[in-house]
């Protein structure tokens, strides 16, 4: 290793910086939505079902997230979300019998990532 890299190893930063919640779930919502996006792009069904299976249990936890009476969001947002999770898991299922498309699912979550957008991030 020469002097350079032992520098630049000696003075890189130890730990990954701190992120918000928000900032986890935009990134989290991000790459489901691209591999939707993909998936739908590309008109292979299984490539679909299984983005439609990644999709589906992201709703899931976002309904068990805002269904607990923890959560600090607030109520009226809270049952928005639970719908949406809801609309999500009948609708996934239409997709997957082939009785409707997924275009609908890529806009609710593109929907979802405007409305969590970090400052700074063009979309």
């Amino acid at each position: 290793m020469n002097a350079s890299l032992r520098a630049q190893h000696a003075y890189a930063p130890t730990s990954a910086p701190i992120r918000s919640a928000r900032s986890i779930e935009y990134d989290v919502i991000a790459r489901i939505t691209f591999r939707l996006k993909r998936a739908i792009e590309s008109d292979k069904f299984g490539d679909i079902v299984e983005a439609l299976h990644e999709n589906r249990d992201l709703w899931r936890a976002l309904a068990v997230d805002v269904a607990d009476p923890d959560n600090q969001l607030p109520k009226d947002l809270r049952a928005r979300i639970f719908y949406l999770a809801k609309f999500t898991d009948i609708h996934t299922s239409k997709v997957i019998r082939r009785e409707d498309n997924a275009i609908a699912l890529l806009e609710i979550n593109t929907a979802i990532l405007r409305g969590l957008k970090p400052a700074g991030i063009d979309q």
